[in-house]
């Protein structure tokens, strides 16, 4: 029996539907949750990105700004705008749009960052609570497919999970935020030796390792939930994921497709974040 898909599309509403309450609670208070965006560049596949999350922004109720700056600026001025947007009350987050022109160096822009404002997650400081186990702003793409897990009530204490994928942006945060649901879990990478051997042993599978259909049949075990966050562009200008849907669906006992499954997650917890940032910002609990 082929795997059960995990409506991505369908969770993300609910998730965006879950923040208005408290978007309309700070409304009383005459505060409105503020995202300013940056995007430095026309790269393509960045400003659909970007164009899905201000669109995401106005259907909740959230404030967006767009800052829309050339390839060619310095880091210097950059970082200045990211400075002027900390700076303001009605900014309650920040996100810098990756990738970044080749000039510019990525950590430098993201440390700049306000760890109050950074709703991505992806500050030293909100990554090294992660590390610690203390509150902290967890990066998007993980956060939501914690959520997916959990709707589709897949079990994870004791249960070994697989990450396939080492970036802080994903692997390594999913695999802590994993840790602390007490799953077992081992993170994989390309350099891993007999890396199906490990695959086939995962409970639940993740695969953010960046190649079209790497995750084959023969590295999947029977009936497990595989978790695809890969995002590629083919030849003809179609999308696939890390991860060889039809062959392995027919294998695992859950699947996430691409288009439809974790990247709509992902913009969803982006908002989630966003309005968490105003609730701390004036003192209020935040969602959870």
């Amino acid at each position: 029996m082929p795997a059960r898909i995990i409506d991505g599309k369908a969770l993300a509403a609910q998730v965006r539907e879950s923040v208005k309450p408290a978007v309309a609670r700070l409304s009383t208070r005459g505060v409105r949750p503020g995202l300013a965006v940056i995007i430095a560049g026309d790269d393509p596949a960045s400003q659909t990105y970007v164009r899905n999350k201000i669109k995401a922004c106005a259907d909740t109720g959230v404030r967006s700004e767009l800052h829309e700056l050339p390839g060619t600026i310095t880091e210097s001025a950059l970082l200045a705008q990211v400075h002027a947007l900390n700076a303001d009350a009605l900014v309650h987050g920040i996100l810098v749009q990756m990738p970044l022109p080749k000039h510019i160096r990525s950590a430098s822009i993201l440390d700049a960052v306000s760890p109050a404002k950074d709703v991505d997650g992806f500050h030293p400081a909100n990554l090294g609570a992660l590390v610690a186990g203390l509150p902290a702003v967890a990066p998007c793409t993980p956060a939501g497919v914690m959520r997916m897990l959990a709707a589709e009530g897949v079990a994870l204490e004791g249960r070994n999970a697989v990450v396939l994928g080492r970036s802080t942006i994903v692997g390594k945060p999913m695999a802590l935020l994993l840790l602390q649901r007490d799953a077992t879990v081992t993170i994989c990478h390309s350099r891993t030796v007999h890396l199906a051997e490990v695959t086939r042993q995962a409970d639940i599978l993740v695969a953010a390792v960046g190649r079209a259909r790497f995750v084959t049949a023969a590295m999947v075990k029977p009936g497990a939930c595989v978790i695809d966050v890969g995002v590629n562009r083919l030849a003809d200008g179609k999308l696939a994921g890390d991860v060889d849907y039809e062959a392995v669906r027919e294998v695992a006992g859950m699947i996430t497709p691409v288009p439809g499954g974790v990247g709509p997650m992902t913009v969803a917890m982006l908002i989630h974040n966003a309005v968490n940032a105003a609730l701390r910002a004036c003192g209020e609990r935040e969602l959870e």
